[in-house]
């Protein structure tokens, strides 16, 4: 057994099995009905399970290795965003080299849909995809882990207890990352912390950077290992996050009774419902590789996150979040001017938004849009 093989992603010889196996599994099949079909699912479950499984099984007959999955997953994601009217940009990548391997560090707003941003913009421009990182939080089920590892995901075991096991992962997922990244010269995406930043707020978590070193040669300083995985931070920014009534609510309920108890499936329903839903303009930017100024963690963060930040492209949304909670400031104008929309219409149909959600939450969420302005400005950003 390959030290790996219990994360990796999966090898194109694997793919027609596993497909077989999820075409064949019954809580796939009655996941996907209760999340596209719930009314059907629950009065004819005995006609609806073979309708789905038939489609699957004529789907997945296509697919033959981990790139023609990617591509299905490409098609289909270009016709999703043609159909929600998502508008996608993406700036800096012309700067990095297509057969160059970096390690991406990315802000993080959604489950799947950041990492699939970064795939969808590399691919698009003729750049291999990514090797994706995901918590074995979000793979409790068989098909959830499969799904994620036939498209190229590799698992981060958050789950496991004990020092020496803890330990263990995390000098497992080092050497992985590095292995990609310097062996087999395959990209990786990683998000800057462990959990999305429901709050708005980007900060790079420093366990993050330190495990990176873990994998390091006795010889090599933190630099000279971080500078040999090439990396680029990412902004990722949305203009409406489908899930910010959810994170909302679950904020609200960790101010106020100090935990939050989720529901059976919910993170599977985040992220069908992150995929599906408006997000209106989306930019991706790639920041420039870190080669300097890398000699601790600390360091490190304060260059990702300033980049991050720097990179992050504000929306009318941001603007006019920050405003009705902040009032106007002289740097905002020339964010402002640099938006062509109709201020009007965005801020009726933003404050329509905002007004469906129960009052109690609202402030919550204003804060979400508002924190990237806040960001900038405490960096002295325009």
């Amino acid at each position: 057994m390959n030290e790996f093989d219990d994360i990796r992603p999966y090898y194109d010889a694997e793919v027609p099995d596993v497909l077989a196996r999820l075409a064949a599994s019954r809580e796939f099949i009655d996941t996907l009905m209760s999340i596209k079909y719930p009314l059907m699912g629950r009065l004819a479950p005995w006609l609806m399970r073979p309708l789905i499984a038939r489609v699957l099984r004529q789907s997945f007959a296509k697919i033959h290795c981990v790139r023609d999955f990617q591509e299905a997953v490409g098609t289909s994601m270009g016709n999703l965003l043609k159909k929600i009217d998502c508008h996608l940009t993406v700036s800096g990548l012309d700067k990095l080299d297509p057969n160059t391997a970096y390690l991406f560090i990315s802000n993080h707003r959604d489950i799947a849909m950041d990492p699939a941003f970064v795939n969808f913009v590399r691919y698009r421009n003729g750049h291999d995809t990514v090797r994706i990182a995901i918590g074995d939080n979000l793979m409790t089920k068989d098909f959830a882990s499969d799904l994620m590892r036939v498209n190229k995901s590799f698992i981060v075991k958050r789950s496991v207890e004990g020092r020496r096991e803890k330990l263990d992962a995390l000098l497992q997922l080092s050497r992985y990352i590095r292995f990609s990244l310097v062996d087999e010269l395959a990209s990786v995406w990683i998000a800057q912390r462990e959990g999305r930043a429901k709050d708005g707020i980007d900060k790079t978590e420093k366990a993050l950077l330190k495990m990176l070193s873990l994998s390091k040669t006795k010889e090599q300083s933190f630099a000279d290992a971080i500078r040999e995985l090439k990396v680029v931070p990412v902004a990722i920014s949305y203009e409406l996050d489908p899930l910010d009534a959810a994170k909302g609510r679950e904020l609200y309920a960790k101010q106020t009774a100090g935990v939050y108890q989720k529901e059976e499936h919910e993170d599977l329903l985040s992220i069908y419902h992150g995929i599906v839903g408006r997000k209106g303009a989306v930019h991706v930017a790639f920041g420039e590789p870190l080669e300097q100024g890398i000699d601790t963690p600390e360091e490190m963060a304060e260059m990702v996150d300033c980049q991050i930040i720097g990179n992050y492209r504000l929306h009318p949304t941001n603007i006019i979040a920050y405003q009705q909670l902040e009032g106007d400031r002289p740097e905002l104008a020339a964010w402002k001017a640099g938006m062509d929309c109709d201020w009007q219409k965005k801020i009726q149909a933003f404050d329509e938004r905002i007004n469906a959600m129960p009052e109690a939450h609202r402030s919550i969420v204003l804060n979400m849009y508002a924190n990237p302005v806040r960001s900038k400005l405490r960096l002295g950003l325009s």
